[in-house]
């Protein structure tokens, strides 16, 4: 039979107490380490979630302000279209007011067109009236109507502009255009389309058949460039 002696009780218990610590400090530490690893999981997801919250509010106001952002701009391309419309119907207002100045001969103008010259026929002694050999004003009457019908911008006799409220008269050799005289041969220059008016006085039995059949010396030209003066205001 083995004897316990003392010592070895002695020993025994202090094993036994040292063991008891040891695992109660394993446990403890164990359940701080859970206890701190659940507490950052917690702060974690806390810190997650309020990321995700700003990340919602962020998408949210970026479509709020997407969603003004397309407002504004089709309202900046109304705004343009209703721009390009008034200023389109300004340029209208524009290049029409440019017409009409140059209708009213308020305004120089050049381009191409044609020159009529109408001269008087060779006068036959045989030929009791004279008259049957002189350029009248219905004569160019005649050229400048059917100029302005067939598109003529702008006419002149002589040089001097015509209105649409110009008059001629005639009074024997010379014909008065708006109170000034003018003697044959009369010049009449026409801004438009050249091949177009020439072809206009060149239909057969048209203005150039009439005029040389009433003895009237008649020549056409077409021209490259046609300068008319704007007509001086009268004092």
């Amino acid at each position: 039979m083995i004897k316990v002696k003392g010592k070895h009780v002695i020993l025994s218990l202090v094993c036994l107490v040292l063991g008891f610590i040891i695992a109660f400090s394993y446990h403890f530490t164990q359940k701080e380490i859970n206890q701190n690893k659940t507490n950052l999981t917690s702060k974690q997801w806390e810190k997650t979630l309020d990321l995700r919250n700003q990340l919602i509010e962020a998408e949210e106001l970026n479509r709020k302000l997407q969603k003004e952002l397309n407002e504004k701009q089709d309202k900046v391309f109304e705004n343009e279209k209703d721009l390009s419309k008034v200023a389109e119907a300004y340029s209208t207002l524009a290049e029409d007011a440019e017409k009409y100045r140059m209708f009213l001969g308020k305004v120089k103008v050049k381009g191409q067109g044609v020159k009529v010259q109408l001269s008087d026929g060779a006068y036959d002694p045989k030929e009791k009236n004279i008259n049957n050999y002189l350029v009248h004003e219905f004569h160019v009457f005649k050229v400048i109507n059917e100029l302005y019908i067939s598109g003529a911008a702008a006419v002149a006799i002589n040089g001097q502009r015509l209105t649409s409220q110009s008059y001629i008269i005639c009074n024997g050799p010379v014909i008065t255009v708006d109170g000034i005289q003018h003697p044959a041969p009369f010049v009449i220059t026409a801004i438009g389309d050249p091949d177009v008016l020439t072809s206009a006085l060149n239909l057969t039995g048209g203005v150039k058949d009439q005029l040389v059949n009433d003895n009237i010396v008649f020549s056409l030209e077409k021209m490259n460039e046609i300068i008319l003066n704007p007509i001086l205001a009268k004092s």
